[in-house]
């Protein structure tokens, strides 16, 4: 599954008082500069570490007498004087924050997780100090009372519901007593998260698994043993090999590897990460952090912590959610048995005797695979270079929406594998700035996401350009090849490009409805539509070419690579939702968990019959979507985004795929609007009915399963 984050801070406000020692700082400071850069993008050849907390400290400075004086203002609540001025206010800080919590996870260092740690409890402070603001909150409830009087457009009241609820459902109703409760607990989640991620990360880099053999490479594909080598010649171990817990390492070598002792050792350590009963253990922030948000949802008068986040979400509700997938479970556990009895057999074959385990199931898939349908992933990599990828987004983006991009050499940027792109329309029009951040650095959290330096809006009736970044981990280039992607390292592309053009397509008027500002179920559907070209016969042509020869990718093995298309795909999704409905039962919790997190996820498990040969996709320790990413009770949008976009992209199948009617359609009710209005509308007014779940399920080919 993609990874897509938001700014963890994405609407950031907050109060303390700026000492004079970090004033005096201010100086020679960019954030503190109007940017001169090409676009406004931000200076990053300028930006330092120590001029992030200055800048934090003032913005927070500057977004409090912001909104004192909307507090004090004499004048009676207007949408002008107080929902629009909330919008405006604490600009400073999202600039900075935008920034920094960027490069915390895609270029750390050790003194921005130190600056993250120590600002996280007075940003979490300021945002209290806003939203349980009774004077403020007094003022934005007279205009919700009172919006019939003041005629707003769509977009405005949309905003106004939003700031309302966002004041409710941050304890502005409560209690003096429960107030000071809520702002105790929202400081130490805010450090809890930050720290969870931080173990992990630092968990991922610290494993090494050193071969010195050259017979313990058996099995593995060239180009992984050249990476190897020269991560080992960098870390000054020259003559070996080198694999670590990043995915592009990890499970290539998972699905080659023809040594069973070796993949059991490095399984073994990524499925123990952050559980190692060390300072970087994660068991009981997992445990703590649950229990903090279950203890927050009560306190604001919510069953749970997933009835508190899925009521702004298309579910609704946690009932709702958990019956999608159950729904799925039963006809993905039954596929995901008879793949393990094929294993079996296979292990059989090679003389294995024993039950089929975690380790094992890469490396078998892959030979039925190149049993069952001729298709070894080795054959397929050389159509796939990172440079000719790209290529093909760009072409089927220009086809669908008449989207032109040039590369910029003339841009800051934040390290040197970035490229940064121009976005134009097809009349040359300015659309917004990207940012691709491609291969994994031990200063980049793993996974792959979408986010954004400056967000789309209007200001003085001219449209203020998006600055928008996809950052993934995909295999490096070698000294003998250019980066050579498996196929779903090309559909990651894909889907992180959909969350880009969903972010750089945005037109609305005010930035807290722009873009990727919608419900989490909704906010995959962008991304994993795009998904659906990447394997298209017509549209594999345009970018499928062998790097070395040029040649376009055989018909015969686009054949082979659809007929194997629905192969592992009981794994594939069982894993899934076994994460899923881990994250649930985490946040269903109607009172505080009192059992270890280990304890915890076995009792889920084994209430949905998980066999001992699949384990969650993400297990508690190192589920970063939802303890420190904002996917918590929202994991599960995946597949509800999955049943959006298979039902949306029948529609180009059976019409064409660069259906112009039918992609202006798509622009205009989803990319384009954003936060707006309902998703279930936006998607109604794009396909004219609600979305049937039959289209996913013959995707996978879970349709015939009983």
């Amino acid at each position: 599954m993609k990874i897509k984050t938001l700014l963890l801070f994405s609407a950031l406000t907050s109060a303390v008082t700026v000492n004079s020692q970090d004033k005096n700082k201010t100086t020679m400071n960019p954030f503190f500069e109007t940017y001169t850069t090409p676009y406004q993008v931000p200076p990053f050849d300028l930006i330092k570490n120590e001029h992030f907390k200055p800048a934090i400290l003032e913005g927070i400075k500057k977004q409090e007498a912001e909104i004192n004086a909307i507090v004090s203002t004499k004048q009676k609540p207007t949408f002008e004087n107080t929902v629009l001025a909330m919008e405006n206010s604490g600009k400073l800080l999202a600039r900075v924050s935008t920034v920094f919590y960027n490069l915390n996870s895609a270029n750390t260092n050790e003194d921005i997780q130190a600056i993250a740690k120590e600002l996280a409890p007075k940003l979490s402070a300021h945002n209290d100090n806003i939203y349980l603001n009774d004077a403020l909150f007094q003022r934005v409830k007279s205009v919700w009372d009172n919006q019939k009087n003041f005629k707003l457009n769509k977009e405005q009241a949309k905003i106004l519901e939003n700031l309302y609820k966002n004041f409710v459902r941050s304890g502005a109703n409560l209690s003096e007593e429960n107030k000071k409760r809520l702002r105790e607990i929202n400081s130490e989640m805010a450090v809890a998260t930050l720290k969870y991620g931080q173990n992990i990360l630092a968990e991922t880099n610290s494993y090494e698994l050193i071969i010195s053999d050259a017979k313990d490479l058996a099995g593995l594909p060239n180009e992984l043993i050249e990476t190897a080598a020269a991560d080992a010649k960098a870390k000054g171990k020259a003559g070996k090999w080198v694999f670590t817990l990043s995915n592009s390492s990890v499970m290539p070598f998972l699905q080659y590897s023809s040594n069973r002792k070796l993949r059991q050792e490095i399984w073994n350590a990524y499925q123990m990460r952050a559980n190692n009963n060390n300072d970087k253990d994660n068991k009981e922030l997992a445990i703590k952090i649950a229990n903090l948000r279950s203890e927050k949802a009560r306190l604001l008068g919510y069953e749970t912590h997933a009835d508190y986040v899925l009521e702004k979400s298309m579910a609704k509700n946690p009932e709702t959610a958990t019956k999608l997938l159950m729904d799925l479970w039963t006809p993905a556990l039954n596929m995901a048995n008879k793949e393990a009895a094929d294993i079996k057999q296979m292990m059989l074959k090679d003389e294995i005797k024993d039950e089929v385990q975690p380790y094992d199931w890469r490396y078998y898939a892959e030979k039925i695979r190149k049993e069952r349908f001729d298709l070894d992933e080795q054959e397929m990599k050389p159509y796939f270079s990172l440079e000719k990828t790209r290529e093909g987004v760009f072409t089927v983006c220009k086809n669908l929406y008449g989207l032109q991009f040039k590369e910029l050499n003339n841009v800051p940027k934040y390290h040197e594998d970035v490229t940064v792109w121009e976005v134009t329309e097809a009349n040359g029009n300015h659309v917004g700035i990207l940012y691709m951040d491609f291969h994994p650095r031990a200063s980049k959290r793993g996974g792959a996401w979408m986010t954004s330096y400056r967000t789309q809006k209007m200001e003085n009736g001219k449209r203020i350009a998006p600055v928008v970044s996809i950052v993934c981990n995909f295999t490096k280039p070698t000294a003998n090849a250019p980066a050579l992607l498996t196929f779903d390292e090309v559909s990651t592309f894909f889907h992180e490009f959909g969350h880009a053009l969903h972010g750089l397509l945005s037109n609305v008027t005010y930035e807290s409805v722009a873009g990727t500002s919608v419900p989490r179920d909704f906010v995959e559907l962008p991304s994993q539509i795009m998904e659906n070209w990447a394997s298209e016969p017509e549209v594999m042509k345009m970018y499928a070419k062998h790097y070395k020869t040029g040649e376009i990718i055989p018909d015969a093995l686009i054949e082979k690579m659809q007929k194997a298309g629905t192969f592992d795909q009981g794994f594939v999704t069982t894993e899934y939702l076994a994460a899923s409905l881990l994250d649930m039962q985490y946040h269903t919790q109607k009172g505080n968990i009192t059992v270890d997190a280990e304890t915890f996820e076995k009792e889920a498990m084994n209430k949905i019959n998980l066999p001992s040969t699949i384990i969650p996709r993400y297990r508690s320790t190192y589920f970063n979507h939802i303890f420190a990413g904002g996917y918590s009770a929202g994991y599960y949008s995946y597949i509800w985004s999955g049943v959006l976009d298979t039902d949306a992209f029948e529609v180009f199948k059976i019409n064409g795929l660069f259906n112009q009617d039918y992609a202006k359609s798509f622009r205009k009710n989803v990319l384009e609007k954003g936060g707006t209005e309902d998703p279930m509308e936006l998607y109604k007014s794009f396909r004219g009915a609600e979305p049937s779940t039959e289209p996913l399920l013959r995707k996978r080919g879970l349709d015939q399963v009983k």
